[in-house]
């Protein structure tokens, strides 16, 4: 497959042609690790910079400047809903400060609204949109199919057998791990005639694909949306939680303080309406600037030329990398099957450790490796059965399974992954000798009565 190596995106991205030390040599850095994080947008920082002179706390200031700084932050909100279409006469839109939070925080809510009801996850999560539901709800989990991917059938099967007590879906909207994008307008249709709400996990979807929240009133609507700006080249530590108008107007907020209240007495609280009743605290400006300038950069690049430019970058990789027999790809050979940029792999006796250490270390190239907080559905790719898991907690280790994963952003080249290529078959190539080089050890965990307590 011959490609055009001119990335017309990468002169946008701040840090690109950046050279990090890599033994005695300065070398240039290749960043596949966009999934964790992706480097800002020059107009970002360059956006940043001229708002920082009006920069003021906003909300109940009458100075210019608390004026000015209160009108960008509350119009950032329009922003946000031409983004994801959400309509802010039927969403709020809730700032807080990643993904992570702001699944939390919904999770709060709905348990002050539904108590002892069911919430169905899948085991294709991240821990953020798993954890925050076990604690307060009866938690179910869609199971996967052969390949890997969430399983409509059983999603089905599962709103059926609870009859009515499914009052939340949760599922995200493109996994960290294997990069396949969940159906979710069709997931979202079979939710609603079953008279239950679905969240979208959108951390791993909003940079690379368009998002259309759609009206309440349409079946396929998506209830609630949840995303980070630092996955979407906008740092200073934002994220956006996006629900239902008449969800957030009940209960109590789960951080209480400056800006969430219209009055307090000794003995009484009056709070706020949304969203400031669930924005406690002095607003995080800065980071709404940074989001609505990388919101607006996306939308004029036109989020339909970023996918297209992606799975460009991903359909290259793949066929690449099927080529070196060395090199086992966890997630589905055809390409045609929806995701995004995202290709998790292996290599034929090494530990997915040191082959991200020799890249990283020896030839500058970024990748991340491991389980990405999505241990479950790792366990489940790689078939890690509980006895090997409780075989190595009796030993007080952490059990040492993983793989590595690439991420790739719209500022990578084709140039950069033929680079990539070469690189890992002299590894493969070199496989002995990089093998005595380095070694991994075990993780030891403290012991705590939990692992007393478990039952190997």
């Amino acid at each position: 497959m011959k490609r055009n190596h001119f990335n017309p995106f990468r002169n946008l991205i701040c840090g690109v042609d950046q050279k990090i030390p890599v033994g005695e040599f300065n070398i240039q850095h290749i960043n596949f690790d966009n999934a964790a994080t992706t480097p800002p947008f020059k107009c970002v920082l360059e956006d940043i910079l001229d708002f920082t002179p009006w920069y003021s706390s906003i909300h109940r200031g009458i100075g210019y400047k608390s004026k000015y700084s209160s009108i960008v932050y509350e119009n950032s909100r329009k922003v946000i809903a031409s983004f994801i279409g959400a309509n802010l006469k039927e969403h709020n839109i809730i700032y807080v400060k990643n993904t992570t939070e702001a699944i939390n925080k919904l999770s709060f809510r709905l348990c002050d609204m539904h108590k002892n009801c069911t919430v169905l996850s899948s085991s294709m999560e991240h821990h953020s949109n798993d954890l925050p539901w076990r604690d307060k709800f009866n938690v179910d989990y869609i199971s996967l199919n052969d390949m890997g991917m969430l399983s409509i059938e059983d999603l089905e099967h599962k709103l059926i057998s609870y009859d009515g007590h499914v009052k939340l879906v949760t599922i995200t909207g493109a996994s960290n791990t294997t990069g396949y994008m969940n159906p979710i307008h069709e997931i979202a249709r079979l939710v609603h005639s079953y008279d239950a709400k679905l969240l979208v996990d959108c951390a791993q979807l909003v940079p690379h694909e368009k998002l259309n929240m759609k009206s309440l009133s349409n079946d396929e609507h998506i209830d609630f949306v949840v995303f980070s700006s630092h996955k979407m080249y906008a740092p200073f530590g934002i994220g956006v939680l996006v629900g239902p108008k008449e969800v957030f107007c009940c209960g109590h907020p789960d951080y209480k303080g400056g800006g969430t209240v219209q009055l307090v007495t000794d003995d009484y609280a009056l709070w706020d309406i949304p969203p400031n009743k669930d924005e406690a605290g002095t607003p995080n400006i800065m980071g709404v600037v940074a989001l609505v300038s990388a919101i607006e950069m996306l939308q004029g690049i036109g989020m339909n030329q970023v996918s297209k430019f992606e799975r460009n970058l991903l359909n290259y990789s793949m066929e690449k990398l099927l080529k070196i027999p060395e090199i086992k790809i966890y997630s589905s050979l055809d390409t045609s099957v929806p995701r995004v940029s995202i290709i998790p792999f292996n290599i034929e006796g090494i530990h997915h450790s040191i082959t991200a250490r020799i890249l990283g270390e020896e030839w500058g190239i970024s990748v991340r490796s491991g389980c990405f907080c999505a241990q479950p559905y790792m366990q489940k790719i790689l078939n890690i059965s509980p006895t090997e898991i409780y075989s190595h907690l009796k030993q007080n280790q952490i059990p040492p399974y993983g793989v590595v994963r690439l991420s790739f952003g719209i500022y990578n080249t084709f140039s950069e992954i033929d680079f990539l290529v070469k690189v890992l078959e002299y590894i493969i190539s070199h496989k002995d000798s990089y093998l005595k080089k380095y070694s991994v050890a075990p993780i030891y965990v403290e012991k705590s009565p939990i692992f007393k307590s478990c039952e190997y």
